[in-house]
């Protein structure tokens, strides 16, 4: 009996393990209906530059508080996305894309073009690069975007981003 509880024990543990690393990344990529695929690395990351972002308490669907990100610092994706061609040469069907942001937990969350790049909400969506005065490879959640201007902020709080998978309306 002392044996199994121990090897319960330990399956716990490395569980518990799993779950962790499950929400952290050191690089995504940027596929799809894209002229060339992008990638970033957290080293990729730290040559943008990084703008202090308000305190922001995380409310999930609710709107009951989750907890709150302070000490701040982050990328407009709407940067890091700067140099992305897409698959259509004619800007006004622009329109038509949209972009899947992927955790590696599975969680996804949906950005139209216009969002990101042409409404307020572009000038509010940041991949995180300091939190709580740890820094992007020292942050528990690498790699983690946040839309500061969301009502309820939790909805698309993405965890562990592993890829931003650039689609088309048909």
């Amino acid at each position: 009996m002392r044996k199994s509880k121990y090897i319960f024990f330990l399956l716990l543990l490395l569980s518990i393990e799993f779950q962790l690393s499950a929400q952290t990344t050191s690089s995504f990529s940027v596929v799809g209906e894209v002229e060339q695929t992008m990638s970033f690395s957290l080293t990729d990351i730290d040559d943008f530059n990084a703008s202090d972002i308000k305190e922001l308490e995380i409310l999930n669907h609710k709107g009951e508080a989750r907890g709150t990100a302070s000490q701040l610092k982050g990328v407009l994706v709407k940067d890091l996305l700067a140099d992305m061609k897409l698959k259509e040469s004619n800007p006004k069907l622009y329109s038509e894309f949209y972009f899947t942001f992927a955790a590696i937990d599975g969680y996804k969350v949906v950005f139209s073009w216009n969002e990101i790049f042409n409404s307020p909400t572009g000038d509010n969506l940041y991949l995180v690069t300091s939190r709580d005065g740890k820094s992007l490879p020292e942050m528990e959640h690498s790699i983690l975007i946040i839309t500061t201007t969301d009502y309820k902020t939790g909805r698309r709080h993405i965890k562990g981003l592993s890829q931003i998978i650039v689609n088309r309306v048909e």
